[in-house]
């Protein structure tokens, strides 16, 4: 049927009004798409959590805790092997370890560890015909040689490291045992035989003694290294009968090796000190554990009333140094374990320090083992809620990382390595980076100070002040919502914030926040460094 020319024509002009109305509203649904997404993307820098709730964190800089001395970790075992890899390699796991430097684009280099611990070798290494250690990545050499004599050319890639270490800023040294050398041990091996006592005769303790004092005197001599502290036993609790150097240790055979090996370092001219006791897990610093006469190590050896008091020991240092192994099943057990660390400290002497001296993950926490490598957030959040508990309950003044370099299928490396000895690919870690968190930014000399958050569990903040008076806030969000903060200093106005992230996204990266007078956003499952001038 064919339309009147009136009628068409008015059809024509309405369709073409009604496509005008169409397009001018798909116009208009585009602009307000455009509006939400921008104000979406404000939300998100100016810091709202989807739940709408914000987390408060008021720091007081004038309530302060403990001394932080230093964030560490052993070159034990692997660096023996990557100290002698081509320049380019080792020196890039050195960067990644002790840099304090950044890149051209603002990334940082590394997380400007400031402690390191060397291994001085049980000398398993030299004797891979009896050695009984089947893993020659857990074997090391020793100076000392089976004719009495030196060899100071042994340990070279460790030696490297050591080196590497003072060249980009590290400022305290350890050097630790985990067992005598093998030409002074009861069966001639770098592991017990069993039972809870030294593998060493009561008559090779002196030359135990000298030992530890020649080392000590030769690596300053040779490499311009001086040990702060000697770490003569290294978790006692355990009969240590293979797999790796060990020995076992009884309180008062530790003791008697103090009182000899403190004169003699006082005699010798070195500063350095004892460090005691390496407990392989914390609640033998208060109570029984496996073994009486390895259990109570607080109140043993700096109780005046104890028979094995060491307190007034030459060149022994004011500190008990342990383990957090086997204490991390979940909150309730960090908290209880480390209150009571705490709580015996102040009972015995509250003068003393703790230095939480080694840890990775080991056990069954909640399902989380250590088996498996993992370079992802799963373990750096956890590992970085353990850092949080030492440091805020138990009081740590210094934290220490176990393998700074790991070859194995284990959760306990900062940097992981294909097994090889002579070169091989290197990969990072995010518990590096997030342990970067606390070590690249808290200084040797910074003060803990008073954070209160109304957050915990979900996420936990530490603050602390260093020497220049800089303030730094580490904030943990285990979560898997982003968390907005209101942050409130007790003394003035928050300054300017810079902000470090470790996230799936980022390696501790520096990140724009953008901020309102404190107040700013934290991502999901995340580690965060506020430095606040």
């Amino acid at each position: 049927m064919k339309l009147p020319a009136e009628l068409n024509s008015l059809l024509m002009r309405s369709s073409k009004k009604f496509h005008q109305s169409i397009i001018k509203m798909k116009q208009f649904i585009f602009i307000l798409s455009i509006f939400s997404f921008l104000n979406l993307s404000c939300n998100s820098q100016s810091g709202t959590t989807p739940n709408g709730k914000t987390v408060e964190i008021k720091i007081n800089q004038e309530l302060t805790f403990q001394t932080i001395h230093n964030f560490g970790a052993s070159d034990a075992w692997s660096c023996q092997f990557v100290g002698n890899w081509p320049e380019v390699q080792k020196n890039k796991v050195a960067d990644l370890l002790f840099s304090l430097e950044e890149n051209e684009d603002g990334s940082l280099r590394g997380i400007g560890l400031s402690c390191w611990r060397f291994n001085i070798g049980g000398g398993s290494a030299d004797v891979e015909d009896k050695t009984g250690i089947d893993d020659s990545w857990r074997r090391a050499e020793s100076f000392l040689q089976p004719d009495g004599t030196y060899n100071w050319q042994k340990q070279s890639g460790q030696r490297w490291f050591l080196n590497a270490a003072q060249q980009r800023g590290v400022e305290t040294f350890i050097g630790f045992v985990n067992s005598p050398p093998v030409a002074l041990t009861k069966n001639g091996k770098a592991f017990s035989s069993g039972g809870n006592s030294m593998n060493l005769t009561q008559e090779n303790l002196p030359k135990y003694s000298d030992f530890l004092v020649e080392v000590t005197k030769n690596i300053q001599k040779n490499e311009g290294v001086l040990f702060d502290y000697l770490s003569p036993v290294n978790e006692p609790q355990w009969d240590w009968k293979g797999g790796q150097e060990g020995s076992p240790w009884t309180n008062n055979e530790i003791a008697e090796l103090c009182r000899i090996l403190g004169p003699d370092l006082k005699n010798a001219g070195l500063s350095t000190q004892i460090e005691i006791t390496e407990a392989g897990q914390l609640n033998h610093f208060y109570e029984k554990a496996n073994d009486v006469e390895r259990g109570f190590q607080i109140e043993q050896f700096f109780s005046p009333a104890s028979e094995n008091y060491v307190g007034d020991v030459p060149n022994m240092a004011h500190k008990i140094a342990g383990h957090s192994y086997f204490t991390t099943t979940n909150n309730k057990v960090l908290k209880e374990v480390r209150t009571r660390v705490k709580n015996e400290i102040n009972r015995v002497d509250s003068e003393l320090e703790f230095w939480m001296s080694e840890f990775c993950i080991l056990g069954d926490n909640d399902g989380f083992v250590g088996n498996g490598r993992d370079l992802g957030m799963e373990t750096a959040l956890f590992v970085a809620n353990v850092i949080h508990a030492d440091l805020t309950v138990a009081g740590a003044s210094a934290w220490h990382w176990w393998l700074a370099v790991s070859p194995y299928d284990f959760k306990d490396g900062l940097v992981y390595i294909d097994k090889s000895k002579t070169g091989g690919r290197i990969y990072d870690s995010k518990l590096l980076w997030g342990l970067g968190n606390f070590s690249r930014f808290i200084r040797p000399g910074a003060e803990r100070i008073s954070v209160e958050t109304n957050s915990e569990p979900e996420l936990k903040a530490s603050a602390y002040k260093n020497k220049g008076g800089d303030l730094v806030l580490v904030v943990i969000n285990q979560s898997a919502e982003q968390k907005a903060v209101d942050l409130h200093l007790e003394a003035g106005e928050t300054g300017f914030l810079k902000v470090y992230e470790t996230s799936e996204s980022n390696n501790l990266q520096p990140v724009k926040v953008k901020q309102d007078k404190g107040r700013f956003s934290v991502p999901a499952k995340s580690i965060s460094t506020v430095l606040i001038k």
